[in-house]
């Protein structure tokens, strides 16, 4: 993998404009069902009462869909008594490393009833990826296109489309000694404004720099607080060591992001919300260390993300390593429009293609 390169897209800001850097290269989110309502009239007395009965999870369809998701090579699920032979004729149960043993989800999860397709970048940057390349009108004609062609290779997931914007980025100045930048609320705004006009969901990136996810996860709380806006965290630009973002590959612990997890999954209890999802980029095996920590939780579903740009080869073969071989609970692969072409590659990964891998990713990200 020495030759296969990140990108997660970190840009810094300056008076004279944006320059991007990006680990060894410079190129560096409403709709829930609503709780189904039972009025139950006391006509004995002159109040109401209303009953709320909330929405239930569907626990065989939803692991009918992890299993097809693990495409392990059956559309049969194992019954929980199923055995093997071996070589030697001894009856073994098969094991399967996916789908991943973990707490069901609480109800309105959306995975994986759903396949997340995001477009990702920030506004201030034409560089850092779609978001801010393209004119808001041609960049969401480009997203409801790929949402299309992702419904039509797998007309059995509905694709929930997102925007995918990095709300806090990693600097090459020092910024009080962090290297990275808060985006102003009137940025996240639009955010908001323009997953709603795709009917979609907002995920907001957070690259930390010399931060921790402790002191920047409250700045987004009040938008991780709605029911449609939900997290991304970058191991590429958390800067552990104290080097300047960009200079090395940074790297989150299990505990940084159970920690992430668990400050989500309170703001779901605290506020009655449906559950969020937390997206962790990664192409390299110390970008994320003890794996077998990870803990989701039935209020967040935890997706490793497939973060590299490169040849399809190449690409496969990093999400196979790092991605599939350290199973979490779901995951997702990004596609870099331009830096996927780079020389020799001469072709993008289709919806067809990366629905042939194991496990399928339910989450797909495009730069």
């Amino acid at each position: 993998m020495a030759a296969f390169g990140g990108g997660s897209g970190a840009f810094y800001i300056a008076t004279a404009g944006a320059v991007v850097l990006c680990a060894a290269v410079v190129y560096a989110i409403v709709f829930f069902a609503a709780p189904q309502v039972e009025y139950s009239r006391a006509f004995a007395s002159t109040s109401t009462a209303i009953r709320i009965t909330k929405p239930q999870l569907n626990k065989e369809d939803y692991d009918r869909r992890m299993w097809l998701l693990a495409n392990n090579g059956t559309t049969t699920m194992p019954q929980a008594n199923a055995t093997h032979s071996t070589s030697s004729g001894q009856a073994t149960a098969p094991h399967y490393a996916w789908p991943v043993k973990v707490a069901y989800p609480n109800a309105e999860a959306l995975l994986p009833f759903h396949r997340i397709v995001a477009y990702y970048g920030n506004f201030y940057s034409t560089r850092m990826g779609v978001l801010g390349e393209y004119p808001p009108d041609v960049m969401l004609e480009k997203l409801k296109a790929a949402v299309a062609e992702w419904n039509a290779a797998d007309p059995a997931t509905p694709v929930m489309p997102a925007i995918d914007y990095i709300a806090i980025t990693a600097q090459e100045a020092p910024v009080d000694g962090t290297y990275r930048a808060r985006m102003p609320s009137s940025q996240i705004d639009i955010a908001l404004e323009l997953a709603a006009r795709v009917h979609g969901i907002v995920i907001l990136d957070v690259q930390v720099g010399l931060s921790t996810l402790q002191k920047e996860l409250p700045f987004l709380e009040k938008y991780l607080k709605l029911p449609n806006v939900h997290l991304a965290i970058d191991p590429e630009f958390s800067m552990k060591t104290g080097a300047r973002p960009g200079t090395v590959i940074g790297s989150f612990s299990a505990a940084d992001i159970n920690y992430a997890a668990e400050y989500m999954a309170k703001l779901v209890r605290d506020n009655d919300l449906p559950p969020k999802i937390l997206v962790i980029h990664r192409f390299t095996g110390d970008m994320v260390t003890g794996y077998r920590n990870i803990r989701p939780l039935p209020e967040v579903q935890i997706v490793m993300d497939m973060d590299g740009w490169g040849s399809a080869a190449k690409k496969i073969n990093t999400y196979n390593v790092f991605v599939a071989g350290e199973p979490v609970q779901f995951t997702g692969f990004k596609i870099f429009y331009k830096n996927d072409l780079k020389p020799p590659s001469t072709r993008l990964l289709t919806p067809v293609e990366l629905l042939k891998l194991h496990p399928i990713p339910s989450f797909i990200q495009y730069q």
